[in-house]
């Protein structure tokens, strides 16, 4: 999925927002913390099987610590992560979804990945996600965020549908 990142109004994607889901559960959309690496890590086995597969396109059972580091201490220069937690400190909050882009070595682009837990899943939490990532991307004059995304994934098919993402074939040579 690739969406042409527009200019927009600026937004500082770094703010910390109390969000209300439409279950009445509030979460905060904030970026990552360092501190946010024990949760994280912590919580992993409570994903299914297929909400892990759809986010790293392929199975995996736990973390690695090197994996946590780059995630919970992105470099502010080239990736950018924001989650939606609890509404306590970093460290103690359970994350109950993360989204994250790293530029492309051209630094004209960027891939995003994101993984929606079935916790918080079907509450809008994934656009709020995906647009903080947009204007990231706006603030840093990114032309193109894109993702891989499995013809599987239809609640992320159909949410970078929303955003205006286009679906682009893979060609893969054997």
């Amino acid at each position: 999925m690739v969406v042409k990142v527009k200019k927009a109004a600026s937004a500082d994607c770094h703010r910390q927002d109390s969000v209300q889901l439409r279950d009445g559960r509030i979460v905060w959309i904030r970026p990552i913390h360092t501190a946010d690496a024990l949760p994280i890590a912590g919580t992993f086995h409570l994903l299914h099987e297929d909400e892990i597969r759809k986010r790293f396109l392929h199975p995996v059972k736990a973390l690695s610590d090197d994996y946590l580091k780059r995630l919970t201490e992105p470099n502010p220069k080239t990736d950018f992560v924001v989650v939606a937690a609890e509404a306590h400190r970093p460290g103690m909050a359970l994350i109950g979804a993360v989204a994250r882009l790293s530029l492309d070595d051209n630094h004209k682009s960027a891939e995003f990945g994101i993984l929606v837990s079935h916790f918080i899943s079907g509450q809008g939490v994934g656009k709020i996600l995906m647009r903080r990532l947009i204007e990231w991307c706006q603030q840093h004059r990114i032309a193109t965020l894109w993702g891989d995304v499995m013809d599987d994934n239809t609640a992320m098919l159909k949410l970078a549908e929303s955003l205006n993402f286009q679906r682009e074939a893979m060609h893969t040579t054997p």
